[in-house]
């Protein structure tokens, strides 16, 4: 019998550049300072995070940013058992789509100190931050979520995010 896959190598490279607009540029220097920030649609009310230029469901441009706390609840969730070379993570790991307080719709996020066989849609995180000195204008800010000890939250609460 052989060995199971625990990793792949690829030798894929692509260099680009990109600009962002004002949505993002507005996204990415509030992450610079520490702040989750999402936009909202004027149309039907959803609140974007990470923030886009204009609602996908309604074609609006965005005018109002909103302030969203660093918590939020798991809306669905993998299980990833195949490790990729640039992670430094045991496997398995999950990977999180969480949608955070004031948001409608989720973001993609590490999960760590939950047992893969713990994890539940529903449970609730916060946002882990990487050491200040090292934030840059990214995403890349947030190191992980985390579990709180909180009652899961209601389906009601997150199921249009899925």
């Amino acid at each position: 019998m052989s060995e199971p896959i625990t990793g792949i190598t690829t030798p894929i490279r692509m260099e680009y550049r990109y600009t962002p607009g004002t949505a993002t540029s507005l996204f990415l220097r509030a992450m610079k300072e520490g702040r989750f920030e999402g936009r909202r649609c004027p149309s039907c009310q959803k609140v974007y995070f990470p923030p886009r230029g204009g609602c996908s469901m309604c074609g609006v441009e965005f005018a109002e940013s909103v302030p969203l706390k660093n918590t939020g609840t798991i809306a669905t969730y993998t299980v990833v058992n195949v490790n990729f070379a640039n992670r430094t993570v045991d496997l398995p790991y999950v990977v999180a789509e969480v949608k955070f307080d004031g948001a409608d719709v989720t973001t993609s996020l590490l999960l760590k100190g939950v047992g893969v066989d713990e994890v539940r849609q529903g449970m609730r995180v916060e946002a882990k931050w990487i050491p200040e000195d090292e934030w840059d204008f990214s995403l890349a800010n947030i190191s992980h979520v985390e579990a709180l000890d909180e009652p899961d939250a209601p389906l009601e609460s997150y199921k249009d995010a899925i």
